[in-house]
């Protein structure tokens, strides 16, 4: 079984990749034997999440990709293709927090767009680049190919004044069920990852707030709340051959949140 995890050979792009579930899923990978290459939009960011995963010995690669610009995502997958010859898995995890800061009532439509351009927008660029890509691959014999997108929990729950957070994720679950079909026929995945309350840089403000820790905390059946590490055995497996049959579904990586 354990050659069924060994990724070595294969090539994973994890957009915001350079921190927080991202950086957890590619050290994953990389850990495995899978090249990966970071995509965010802070440069020190990417390059200390490179350092991070030297050890590793995958070979690691960084592009500055802000996913919400079509064209910027082309070039940064094109420039991956020129240093690897291939990418075998697509990891849309970049976003943005809905914040809860104003209610639905007061929702400027500026907001609602920018949410669902790095949301939503940013996974159809990204996943369209990888799907075409790996098209012509299993065209000339090679077919395999992961896509897997990072959802929420919130696409699952009602959250006051996170509707527009919740809209982008819930997206993502139907698309990646709608593209679970067409693409099965070029050996190609795709399924989503729904994380409940994990500890990153986006949720930093939260759990430094007592009132939302003591609310929430008991709520979770693990009794603490998730890290990016709890990510990486769930990234190897979806980008292995041991996932082959696994397609269309959502994932819930949430300590039983959901369920409690």
């Amino acid at each position: 079984m354990a050659q069924a995890f060994d990724l070595s050979g294969r090539v994973a792009v994890v957009t915001g990749g350079n921190g927080g579930i991202g950086l957890g899923m590619a050290e994953g990978l990389a850990r495995a034997g899978c090249a990966v290459s970071l995509w965010g939009r802070d440069p020190d960011k990417n390059a200390a999440a490179a350092a991070r995963l030297a050890g590793t010995g995958a070979a690691v690669d960084t592009r500055v990709c802000d996913v919400a610009d079509a064209a910027a995502v082309q070039a940064a997958f094109d420039a991956v293709l020129a240093r690897f010859g291939r990418v075998d898995g697509l990891f849309a995890n970049a976003g943005v927090a809905g914040g809860g800061r104003r209610s639905f009532l007061e929702r400027e439509p500026e907001e609602w767009r920018h949410t669902f351009a790095i949301n939503l927008d940013g996974v159809v660029h990204a996943f369209q680049a990888a799907a075409r890509h790996m098209a012509e691959r299993a065209a000339a014999g090679d077919a395999f190919g992961r896509l897997v997108a990072t959802s929420s929990v919130a696409s699952l729950l009602g959250a006051a004044r996170n509707e527009h957070y919740g809209a982008t994720k819930g997206a993502l679950n139907a698309m990646v069920r709608a593209l679970a079909v067409e693409l099965a026929r070029y050996g190609v995945t795709a399924n989503a990852i729904l994380p409940g309350w994990i500890e990153s840089d986006m949720t930093a403000g939260l759990m430094a707030n007592e009132k939302f820790v003591a609310l929430n905390l008991p709520r979770i059946p693990a009794r603490r709340f998730g890290r990016p590490e709890d990510f990486a055995g769930i990234a190897v497996y979806l980008m292995s051959g041991a996932s082959a049959y696994h397609t269309g579904q959502v994932l819930v990586i949430d300590g039983g949140y959901t369920v409690a």
